[in-house]
């Protein structure tokens, strides 16, 4: 069955009027809109300090209803924007050197007990398999084997880290994607993501009034001590898990919004129907079907029980996070190559 025909009817009914909103809100700003249409680097500064200001003002206003519900909401479209732009948009999944060398250990890493072990010795297959220069690959090899022997000193507690770590990896991986102008503005989203996280951490940042009463049924400030802060004393495990709450919805953020501006080859935005066109395109319309009833399945198990439609996406996602330890391997190896070729 074609669902091809389906698919875009249902899309343009959806987005059209987003699509007429977003041109209405263009109109209001006036003379002001016509920079950010036309300069993609204005655009995305603006987008990302928009994307941390909510994060930050989202942890400050009830942080355990953005932990329980930005997986439920964002996880799975973020899921398949990993997908698309660090394998798809890239073709390595064209390679069919790396199916076996990367795609069984991260299969290990997203699905066993050895998750840091496989997601590191897939990192290591990129680094010797990737197009680059060897001496790239070995500073991208013995940094791995560092990481290694910390991982075993650490023993447990390094996927511990490793959940915090990813967070500001998504940041390192998007400020990597696409050569910036050199222009001292566009270091802003960065610094101000950075700033946010050092006040949280050193408690110069508390959530608002009933910031902490605000919360989830069973998916309290206990619960998520137990997962992201477990024996670590206080203040410095509550001071944890709200700078995980804001470090992870900027990872959405990105990987929703600004790797997508950001990767997109015109200067121009895209509508909402074309992005759609485009996502289709790429991952294939058979594929779209399955997220979007999978998305929709997760938010209706949420309003039954929260706790376990989060916990098992948690599970389900579990590969993510290596992937783009994945891709800044491949990045550091090969990108320089790259971009000496395009220019």
């Amino acid at each position: 069955m074609n669902l091809a025909p389906q698919f875009r009817a249902g899309a343009a009914a959806i987005l059209t009027p987003l699509d007429r909103l977003r041109w209405l809100l263009l109109k209001l700003l006036g003379p002001l809109a016509k920079p950010l249409v036309r300069r993609r680097e204005l655009r995305v500064m603006a987008a990302g300090c928009a994307v941390v200001c909510f994060s930050l003002a989202a942890t400050l206003l009830s942080p355990f209803w953005l932990l329980a519900l930005g997986p439920v909401i964002l996880g799975v479209p973020h899921l398949v924007a990993d997908v698309r732009y660090l394998v798809l948009r890239p073709g390595l999944h064209r390679r069919l050197v790396l199916w076996l060398p990367v795609g069984i250990p991260l299969l290990l890493a997203g699905t066993s007990r050895f998750s840091m072990a496989g997601g590191l010795t897939a990192c290591a297959a990129m680094a010797l398999l990737a197009r680059g220069a060897w001496s790239r690959k070995m500073i991208a090899l013995i940094s791995i084997a560092a990481l290694m022997a910390t991982v075993w000193v650490m023993g447990d507690v390094a996927a511990l880290v490793f959940a915090h770590a990813h967070n500001f990896i998504a940041v390192m991986l998007w400020w990597c994607w696409r050569p910036r102008s050199g222009q001292k503005q566009q270091a802003v989203v960065p610094l101000l993501f950075l700033t946010a996280s050092i006040l949280l951490v050193m408690g110069w940042l508390e959530p608002w009034a009933r910031g902490f009463a605000w919360q989830p049924a069973g998916l309290g400030p206990s619960y998520h001590l137990s997962f992201l802060a477990p024996g670590i004393a206080e203040p410095w495990a509550l001071r944890l898990v709200l700078l995980f709450a804001f470090a992870q919805s900027v990872h959405y953020g990105v990987w929703l919004r600004l790797i997508p501006e950001d990767d997109r080859p015109q200067e121009t935005p895209r509508t909402f129907r074309a992005s759609a066109r485009a996502l289709a395109a790429d991952v294939g319309t058979p594929l779209m079907a399955i997220v979007i009833l999978l998305s929709l399945g997760i938010a209706l198990w949420a309003a039954f029980d929260l706790t376990a439609a989060r916990e098992n996406y948690l599970r389900m996602a579990l590969f993510h996070g290596y992937l783009e330890l994945i891709a800044a391997t491949w990045l550091f190896v090969e990108r320089p190559a790259r971009l000496e070729a395009a220019a």
